[in-house]
């Protein structure tokens, strides 16, 4: 009995050709495991570089809300500082002087207003264009007019009539400003 079981234990043997035919088979099958792997590793890095742009978009997305949330809001500000900037210009140095006491005092409640005012905008990334003295720049400023202006090059900024500003790197109002147009005796550009 234990001649048949030693018998029975042995596997039948296999001839050649069906160990070569099973051989390729396997190899077939594991060659398109292979591709199927490599497709799938392929997919998941392209999903991992997809999520990886996503949330830097997010990111660029989330700052832009940050500093630029408050544009709207600044704008109108903007008309309070213009304000502030007319009442103190109309104060010339001989008012001032004229005045007494009491409308000195009012006169520098408005400056400390006007200051605390620039303050917070720039806080909030808010700045002032200056553009005074400085080569016209159709990206920041907004010409009303061409004027005369001995000794200033044609293209100059002559004159700012309504201060402009930026907010991060963008423009939030551009500055009207007068321009020294050529004249005769000025070099062409």
């Amino acid at each position: 009995m234990t001649a048949e079981i030693e018998n029975d234990a042995l596997p039948e043997e296999i001839e050649p050709a069906a160990a070569n035919e099973e051989f390729e088979e396997i190899n077939k099958e594991l060659a398109v495991l292979r591709s199927e792997a490599e497709a799938n590793k392929d997919r998941a890095l392209r999903a991992l570089a997809e999520l990886e742009n996503v949330r830097k978009r997010l990111e660029r997305e989330r700052d832009d809300a940050r500093v630029y949330s408050v544009t709207r809001f600044a704008r109108d500000m903007l008309v309070v500082a213009d304000n502030l900037s007319r009442a103190l210009s109309a104060f010339t140095p001989e008012i001032r002087e004229a005045t007494g006491d009491s409308l000195k005092a009012v006169m520098d409640g408005v400056e400390a207003t006007q200051r605390e005012l620039h303050a917070a905008l720039s806080r909030h990334g808010i700045k002032r264009i200056e553009a005074e003295n400085s080569r016209f720049d159709p990206h920041l400023h907004q010409a009303i007019a061409e004027v005369p202006a001995q000794g200033k090059e044609p293209g100059t900024v002559v004159h700012i009539v309504q201060d402009g500003y930026t907010i991060g790197d963008r423009l939030l109002r551009p500055a009207m400003v007068t321009v020294a147009k050529a004249g005769r005796d000025s070099p062409p550009n």
